[in-house]
């Protein structure tokens, strides 16, 4: 089969090629899934460039990939399953991560074949095109796992700083679906986009500081933390949460050993005495369960993926410059 292959750390245009390379074999609880459409998101690219630093320790590889084939979004069908496997079936159209853990490694996924833990997927709404179903995976994870639930949201007032990128699309249409009124973050190149994902109003960061404007939030989920804790907590609520998702800009605006892990760890330190930060949580969310919900979302029309460009294969190292320049208004895919 085609596939990407990374055979070392570095930027994408110099590291990453496209070769023949062995088709997979579905392992015991693993099915094999020819690739529709696989997604970029920013994981992927710190994966390729290794940075920071400190995510080689957490599964990627110290000195070179470990998992030589990028990428962990993808949607498409089943082909084979091994053995253990119900549920799923040849000729099922399903999407998910491909991998089973956080997603800090190489997935498989920018190929024609990936194999993939079943209990990770889930039938994709027959609603969403495949490049749209690949669009989903990481992004409306990380939007499901960090918003507080539809019991605590109902009523209340979000503010998405970030609204345009791939998480925050999907926070401004989780949270309304929950029941919560939005306020949308971003450039005002994009607050139109914003807009048609079903923000009831938007905020345009390059003439309006939202730390400073007297309005005050429920929930402040902060994508690219380009404010301050202290900032944002003069825009919450008395009783309002703050949640930082911690986008570095690709290295950027963090460091290249930590990233931006010693301000997320920061405010985990402050959480047991400071009330507008949510505690740790110390166990993942079911992933298969958390895919359900999102199929749920968006068959229902409550989570409508948007897709910016789609690139083929051999144009990989394009369609990551192309995250890279935060210009893109959804999504970006490779189509095998």
């Amino acid at each position: 089969m085609r596939a990407v292959v990374q055979d070392r750390y570095g930027p994408p245009s110099e590291v990453l090629a496209v070769r023949d390379v062995e088709r997979p074999r579905p392992g015991p609880d693993e099915v094999l899934v020819q690739v529709q459409a696989a997604s970029v998101h920013p994981d992927v690219w710190h994966v390729v460039t290794g940075r920071p630093y400190a995510l080689r320790l957490m599964g990627s590889g110290l000195r070179r990939p470990t998992r030589r084939i990028p990428g962990t979004d993808m949607a498409g069908l089943v082909v084979e399953t091994g053995d253990g496997v119900a549920g799923f079936a040849p000729g099922d159209a399903v999407f998910g991560e491909t991998v089973r853990g956080y997603q800090w490694r190489n997935g498989g996924a920018f190929a024609e074949y990936v194999a993939v833990p079943a209990q990770v997927l889930a039938p994709r709404p027959a609603n969403l095109t495949p490049a749209q179903a690949a669009a989903v995976p990481t992004s409306g994870l990380i939007a499901l796992h960090n918003l507080p639930d539809a019991d605590a949201l109902a009523g209340r007032s979000v503010l998405v700083n970030g609204a345009a990128g791939g998480v925050g699309a999907c926070a401004v249409q989780i949270a309304r679906a929950r029941g919560a009124t939005v306020t949308g973050v971003d450039a005002g190149a994009k607050l139109d986009f914003v807009r048609a994902l079903g923000a009831d109003r938007v905020v345009d960061y390059e003439h309006t500081d939202f730390t400073r404007t007297g309005e005050r939030f429920d929930v402040i989920f902060d994508v690219p933390g380009n404010h301050g804790f202290s900032a944002c907590r003069r825009a919450l609520t008395s009783t309002g949460v703050y949640i930082l998702i911690g986008h570095d800009q690709f290295g950027a605006s963090a460091g290249r050993w930590l990233g931006s892990m010693p301000r997320v760890l920061g405010l985990v330190a402050r959480s047991p005495f400071t009330k507008h930060l949510p505690g740790p949580s110390v166990s993942m969310p079911d992933k298969g369960t958390s895919m359900a919900a999102l199929a749920d979302l968006a068959a229902a029309g409550q989570l409508r993926p948007v897709v910016d460009e789609s690139y083929p294969l051999d144009e990989v190292a394009a369609a990551l410059r192309h995250l890279q320049s935060g210009t893109a208004r959804g999504k970006i895919v490779l189509t095998p």
